[in-house]
């Protein structure tokens, strides 16, 4: 079955058109694609979606009906989820209608343990059985205005939404132009490691961190952050899917991330443009994580929410009778 799913979050959107066996719980993508749009940008401190980030959504949505005219894929097999961003905006309508006006289809502005629950079935639907992996895992998406933590062994077991992100910590702490200049100084890391400790001190109140047995890393900063370590010329999705990268090198290239400027970051092929301001708050939450939840390495998913997303509009397969 076709189906195809849009992840509306704080700084990008994507898209996912896919072709779905729900027998043998395989999904082929046919097209996989993101835009760096900031739709959050300055909501942290506005409550509101800024005019030129609505039109910059809006110019990625109609090229994605585009791409959805091309593949057949009609407005009922399609599920558009919006999260962090227009969570917190207080002019989400106008979103809610420009987003039906193109696309055909309203735009679901999910909860946070929702979104959580989708990553959890996205990232680890394909790791059952695998012999490499010990469950419990724990799934955490990483995204501009927040993260998501999911504990479960085949179902979840404890779910937390967060509102720390690379877009958020980014705006909160490096508004000023420390972010394009850099080096961050040391006071602005401690104020962000503040701020991601306090979030994950939260999200333990509802996810027993340390419990994991395989920490799973989600979303762009993650990926990045993977690429970087595996010393790639250029993104490779192939190479990063399933990676694995160390709590040690992670730190590292935290370390250098933000000491890097914004030159010598901008230079680095696989940090894509849009990333290239926030990829230094992304990586340490990242890090951070990892130091909290004792975890040796984390293992890198390509398949995330728009996996889920996707799931969620095909049917299950019909049960066989004894």
């Amino acid at each position: 079955m076709r189906a195809a799913a849009i992840d509306c979050g704080t700084n990008s959107i994507r898209l996912l058109v896919a072709d779905a066996d729900p027998a043998t719980g395989e999904l082929t993508d046919l097209e996989r694609r993101m835009e760096i749009v900031r739709l959050g940008q300055g909501v942290d401190r506005t409550g509101r979606l800024a005019p030129e980030a609505l039109e910059r959504t809006f110019d990625a949505c109609r090229a994605y009906a585009a791409v959805l005219r091309e593949y057949g894929v009609t407005p009922g097999r399609l599920r558009f989820v919006a999260t962090s961003a227009s969570r917190d905006a207080e002019n989400r309508d106008e979103f809610t209608a420009g987003v039906k006006d193109i696309l055909g289809v309203v735009p679901e502005v999910i909860s946070g343990e929702e979104e959580a629950g989708l990553s959890y079935t996205g990232a680890t639907r394909e790791l059952a059985g695998r012999l490499d992996v010990t469950a419990p895992f724990l799934v955490t998406d990483i995204g501009g205005g927040s993260t998501e933590f999911v504990l479960g062994d085949g179902y979840v077991r404890a779910s937390r939404s967060v509102d720390i992100g690379c877009v958020r910590l980014t705006e909160r702490h490096l508004a000023d132009g420390a972010a394009r200049s850099g080096p961050v100084p040391a006071e602005r890391i401690e104020a962000m490691t503040a701020d991601i400790d306090a979030a994950l001190d939260e999200a333990e109140r509802d996810v027993p961190l340390a419990e994991a047995g395989t920490l799973v890393g989600l979303a762009g900063s993650v990926t990045t952050v993977a690429a970087l370590a595996l010393g790639l010329r250029e993104y490779d999705s192939a190479a990063i899917h399933h990676a694995r990268v160390s709590r040690e090198r992670v730190g590292e290239i935290t370390r250098w991330l933000l000491a890097a400027t914004h030159e010598q970051r901008a230079a680095v092929p696989v940090i894509h443009p849009g990333r290239v301001d926030v990829i230094g708050a992304g990586a340490l939450v990242l890090w951070r994580i990892m130091e909290r939840t004792g975890a040796a390495e984390v293992l890198v998913s390509e398949k995330d929410i728009l996996d889920g997303i996707v799931w969620s509009v095909v049917p299950a397969a019909p049960q066989e009778s004894s």
